[in-house]
């Protein structure tokens, strides 16, 4: 497994990531939880050292699961990235975002807790908190670095102007933002933001939540907020979506690769600085995903796979309305 230092500040990492928010149950719908944690460990053994999970996910269940899967491993090889911030009911429900100084340090008492460790290595807000400065919450974050809490900070889907303002409080290593064939709105300000102060991109949503592997929910799947949140999978759009999949999986043929590997091999092409984070829940999604490391991509195979799947021809934005207002990524500044 390669690896990369992430960011100018970072850690060193492996080239992929793996996001454990789908190992949960109420995001996705149902989750295996033998599958998970085989999965994570099957993770760790090839190599990948970034695990990338949030308190909130399944309140709390899902850093269980990786301290479950992953205990007995050495702790050094390990790089835990956590977010925080985000509020959720005993429903489920949505909550918002607290990410005053105080409440940043009682989520992480709570993580550290429930991942067996005594620090994590990564740490960030899951979404600005308008009512908090910037500068509050990185600060708060800055102590807890001082302290030996944390080793590092990150951010999530924060704009250019807030990567600045945080960047000033205390360097910065990655930002996780979403950034796929279909997505792709990271190039205009934050992604020239990022590099210019040396912050890495950990891409999240490369396979825009299982839709460029071809594999998505039956129309009446319970509790997976792809078919309510997400309105590249309303009835309309989806189908549009899978005819660019098709003809994504027609050129991955040629190359003897799947339609999901050649979307990791074109994210990685984009830049040293860029980590994709796969949502891999399935050993078999985990090695295929693996497959997409050994994939070289030359710049005519680039430019037909940008002819085929870009944001011009997907039909539908990444979230809802309501869940797009709470991205400091998607405001005019």
């Amino acid at each position: 497994m390669q690896t990369v230092a992430l960011g100018r500040s970072g850690p060193e990492v492996s080239v992929l990531g793996l996001g454990c928010m789908g190992m949960s149950p109420g995001v996705y719908g149902l989750a295996d939880e033998t599958e998970s944690i085989a999965t994570l460990r099957a993770a760790v053994e090839a190599g990948i050292t970034l695990i990338d999970t949030g308190d909130f996910y399944g309140m709390g269940h899902n850093e269980m699961l990786i301290r479950r899967a992953l205990e007995g491993m050495p702790r050094a090889q390990l790089v835990y990235s956590v977010k925080f911030g985000a509020l959720r009911g005993p429903d489920g429900a949505w909550l918002g975002n607290d990410c005053r100084p105080a409440a940043v340090k009682n989520f992480l008492a709570y993580s550290l807790r429930r991942l067996g460790t005594d620090y994590v290595d990564i740490y960030r807000p899951a979404r600005l908190d308008p009512a908090v400065p910037i500068e509050e919450t990185v600060g708060a974050v800055a102590e807890l670095v001082r302290a030996g809490y944390v080793r590092h900070i990150g951010l999530s889907e924060v704009g250019a102007a807030t990567l600045k303002r945080a960047a000033a409080v205390h360097p910065i290593c990655d930002l996780q933002i979403e950034y796929s064939l279909m997505s792709r709105g990271i190039e205009a300000s934050i992604l020239p933001t990022a590099r210019m102060l040396g912050i890495a991109i950990t891409a999240y949503g490369v396979l825009s939540r299982g839709l460029l592997s071809g594999r998505v929910p039956a129309s009446d799947s319970k509790g997976d907020i792809r078919l309510v949140r997400m309105p590249r999978f309303a009835p309309g759009n989806l189908q549009k979506n899978l005819n660019l999949v098709d003809t994504l999986a027609q050129i991955g043929k040629e190359k003897g690769a799947t339609a999901a590997q050649l979307a990791i091999a074109w994210a990685r092409s984009r830049g040293h600085d860029i980590v994709p984070v796969i949502g891999a829940r399935r050993r078999a999604q985990l090695s295929e995903s693996l497959g997409a490391l050994d994939l070289a991509l030359a710049a005519d195979d680039l430019a037909r796979i940008d002819a085929v799947v870009s944001p011009a021809l997907t039909a539908g934005a990444r979230y809802d309305p309501a869940q797009m207002a709470h991205l400091d990524s998607e405001a005019r500044h």
